[in-house]
């Protein structure tokens, strides 16, 4: 079979790695042979529970051991991955549900003070692809709820399916079959669902730790979420590939970071550029001498933070990388780069990719075997992004200097980066056009110290507060797509054609 599928890695870092750790949440501390044997169980739970070969399974938790189970054991059997973000509303994930048609769902029973699943049922939206509900109690005991299965449940109805049926399972995944479907949003304000191939996720997995130089003897601290690619993708399958031990973080506390970090020796600490900001404001930092590698992108990186990572974090190696769910990881330093280099780029071509510039403003394109097999159910959004040549269009801008660095200028797009996260404005605008008394609306990325951009809304509208904006979003969106501004105007500016001129907007407002 090859390590050219998940199951297949799972499997071979069990030989290859045997006892060594391979996660540790908490109280929890599994080798790799243990993590097999619990993934071998998960597989079995989910056919027992009628999951089958090609269907899909929704998982909406945090980074915790479960997700990690929970995923691995669903590509086991056979099954397609639909990662759920986290701060999605439940409105926001029941659509995933349907267009996915996921069959099966393992959801955080308590996360942030919410009942997830609840939540979802009260939407009052009928799933009737979803046959089984996995509710994990992160925090309080587990109580039973109709119709689900608590987790310790769960695991229990493995013993129904022999241990041959999984291995069986496992054997007939194919590179080529879909592994798994990341939603990302799209610029029209509906999230696509961006399928990849097992080889594909192996691959760009394969190389994202080759250039980290990432091995065995790391500890991997993982804060990006599992939902996203760099935490599922750069996190868990770099993990499989080469015997490092994963320490999953659920939510980022910058203290509780510091603590993991001198605790379990952590080398290896990817992140947002706001993760590092925090770590540096933050006056006690105890023993960081184990750090190695930080790995960061997602915002602009001033030269400053690179060094100060280096000089006050003791990273030995700090890179930047250009990805996006349609192809992961395109770009990426690698160690002994200069630190200029490093802040002012992201790095050159990486997993077999061919990344050129396009017209002009210049247009970052981008080919080769890993660019996704395409959106789910989405045949011309497809087309639109993979032209006949196979070139995928990212929608960035950007320039490629004379060694093949790449630096992104900016986006053809409105799309603006928040705490790492992408924020479409035309979801956000969409969804405050609802809003009684809003006559007219536009989103723009401004920048903050933190998360390097938050939302700005300027609004046209009467009798309305900024509070009551915001609140409003609050609502119906994720967290970081909240707008955390809001101005109002008497009229937008537009062009002839009638496009608001977001320029405009943020150059008299710099």
């Amino acid at each position: 079979m090859g390590q050219t599928t998940i199951p297949a890695v799972v499997r071979d870092a069990a030989a290859k790695f045997g006892a060594a750790e391979a996660l540790v949440d908490g109280p929890v501390r599994l080798g790799y042979d243990q993590l097999l044997e619990r993934v071998r169980t998960v597989a079995r739970a989910f056919a027992a529970c009628g999951v089958r070969a090609g269907d899909r399974v929704a998982i909406a938790l945090p980074n915790t051991h479960h997700w990690v189970e929970a995923a691995l054991g669903a590509l086991y059997a056979g099954a397609t991955l639909i990662p759920v973000n986290t701060r999605f509303t439940a409105t926001e994930t029941v659509d995933l549900l349907v267009r996915g048609r996921a069959t099966a769902l393992v959801v955080a029973a308590d996360f942030l003070g919410t009942d997830r699943h609840a939540a979802i049922r009260e939407t009052g939206v009928e799933l009737p692809d979803l046959g089984t509900v996995v509710r994990v109690p992160l925090q309080e005991p587990h109580r039973p709820v109709a119709g689900t299965l608590g987790w310790d449940e769960f695991l229990a109805r493995a013993e129904e399916v022999p241990a041959a049926e999984a291995e069986a399972r496992a054997d007939a995944v194919g590179p080529d079959d879909v592994s798994d479907i990341l939603f990302t949003s799209g610029t029209s304000g509906r999230s696509k669902g961006v399928l990849s191939a097992h080889r594909q996720t192996v691959d760009v997995a394969a190389a994202w730790a080759e250039c980290g130089q990432v091995t065995a003897d790391d500890r991997y601290l993982v804060i990006n979420p599992f939902f996203h690619s760099f935490g599922y993708k750069a996190g868990i399958v770099v993990g499989l590939l080469t015997g490092a031990t994963i320490v999953p973080q659920a939510v980022f506390d910058v203290r509780e970071a510091l603590k993991v970090i001198e605790r379990e020796r952590i080398s290896v600490l990817p992140g947002a550029p706001t993760v590092f900001q925090s770590l540096l404001h933050e006056p006690r930092k105890g023993d960081l001498s184990s750090l190695r590698l930080a790995v960061t992108g997602a915002a602009s990186v001033p030269a400053s933070l690179v060094r100060r990572m280096g000089a006050e974090l003791g990273f030995e190696t700090v890179l930047t990388a250009y990805g996006l769910t349609e192809a992961v990881m395109v770009t990426m330093c690698r160690p002994g780069d200069p630190a200029e280099l490093v802040a002012s780029t992201s790095g050159r071509a990486t997993a077999g990719f061919e990344v050129a510039i396009h017209g002009s403003p210049g247009e970052i394109v981008l080919r080769g075997p890993n660019v996704m097999l395409g959106y789910l159910d989405d045949p011309e959004a497809t087309a639109k992004a993979i032209d006949e040549d196979g070139w995928l269009h990212t929608g960035d801008v950007g320039e490629l200097d004379a060694d093949g660095n790449l630096t992104i200028t900016g986006r053809l797009k409105d799309m603006y980066i928040c705490g790492g996260f992408n924020v479409y404005p035309a979801e956000v605008e969409s969804a405050l056009t609802e809003l009684a008394s809003v006559r007219d609306v536009a989103v723009v990325g401004v920048p903050d110290e933190r998360l390097g951009e938050v939302g700005k809304a300027y609004v046209v509208g009467t009798g309305l507060t900024a509070e009551a904006v915001i609140a409003f979003c609050r609502e119906r969106l994720a967290n970081y797509k909240t707008p955390r501004f809001v101005e109002f105007l008497d009229e937008l500016p537009r062009n002839a054609a009638g496009k608001v001129l977001k320029r405009l907007l943020t150059e008299e407002k710099a």
